[in-house]
């Protein structure tokens, strides 16, 4: 008996029991319909690569409309991340989006959904993928750099999709998606693979153009309260936010290898300060799509704060006070 027996052996044996059969049946004159392979005798199983996401809750009001923000703690479980002086980014990252998700279900403006909550790993894919079959408006991931031995380098910096990273993975998701029914409202089932590049390239030019303006946001509203690396503004080749329908930033909250920053990071204080400004970034952002899709865009909306406060609320006072 063969313990492990070659799978072109196990393949054989059907096709020379078929043989067998057929040549008994022509030897006694005997007709047998022909079997329709692939039809009643072979069962086919479509593989979905993401068919085994676990997809998390999402929490607030679940009941409505409002935007859904997808918060991503990068790295974890085997996968650590950057380690500085007693801190690990994967546990860091945690609580800094812990933070962040408490603040905007405070807020009240979003839903809110985590891709982990904890100390469990997920592919890069699978990050963005969570986001996408939930049907997020924004996605959000947290990280914190390292500068090896370079433990004077600090500050946090916006990383978003850069250019040819987008025209690179635009016909891979066109490939992968060319079954699916839609991207960012697009009908693509029955299109060609070529016609599928061009429009998940038109889709991410626009998710890029959006993922931008949100960066921007991040950058201008925590400018007198976190620290920015000299190079705040930063885009790569980063598979996390490869999504063509879903406006992504990369946020580096700091060095830890930086054991200044690293404290500051990994206390409350910090915590609290980085989850205010993400927090107000995103329900900026939000205001401003929500004026874009009703044309009511003010006539002068400015740089300040103030005009990005929806008119039934009172404009809050920006915090002056520096980083400590």
């Amino acid at each position: 008996m063969l313990r492990n027996p070659s799978p072109y052996f196990i393949l054989a044996l059907p096709v020379a029991l078929f043989a067998l059969v057929m040549g008994v049946a022509a030897a006694s004159g005997q007709n047998l319909p022909a079997p329709q392979f692939g039809r009643d005798y072979v069962k086919r199983i479509a593989l979905d690569d993401r068919g085994g996401i676990e997809l998390p809750e999402i929490q607030g009001d679940d009941s409505d409309e409002r935007p859904l923000v997808v918060i991503d703690p990068g790295h974890g479980g085997h996968d650590p991340g950057a380690s500085g002086v007693d801190v690990v980014e994967k546990n860091l990252v945690l609580d800094l989006a812990l933070a962040l998700r408490d603040a905007l279900l405070e807020q009240g403006d979003v839903r809110v959904a985590l891709t982990r909550s904890d100390d469990r790993y997920l592919l890069h894919a699978e990050r963005y993928e969570i986001a996408r079959r939930l049907g997020a408006d924004l996605f959000v991931s947290i990280h914190a750099d390292s500068a090896g031995e370079a433990s004077e380098v600090e500050g946090a910096s916006i990383y978003t999709l850069s250019t040819r990273a987008s025209s690179e993975a635009a016909a891979r998701f066109a490939e992968r998606e060319n079954r699916a029914d839609r991207i960012n409202g697009q009908e693509i089932s029955g299109q060609s693979d070529v016609v599928n590049t061009i429009l998940v390239e038109l889709s991410q030019r626009r998710t890029q153009e959006e993922s931008r303006e949100f960066a921007d946001l991040i950058q201008r509203e925590g400018e007198d309260r976190i620290r920015f690396h000299p190079q705040p503004r930063r885009s790569a080749a980063l598979k996390v936010l490869r999504a063509p329908d879903v406006p992504s930033v990369l946020f580096e909250s700091g060095f830890i290898t930086n054991e200044e920053e690293a404290a500051r990071l990994a206390s409350p204080e910090g915590r609290r300060r980085f989850a205010e400004t993400l927090a107000r970034a995103i329900r900026i952002y939000f205001v401003r799509q929500r004026e874009d899709l009703l044309e009511e865009r003010p006539a002068q909306l400015g740089e300040d704060t103030a005009a990005d406060t929806p008119p039934d609320e009172p404009a809050e006072a920006k915090d002056e006070t520096s980083t400590p």
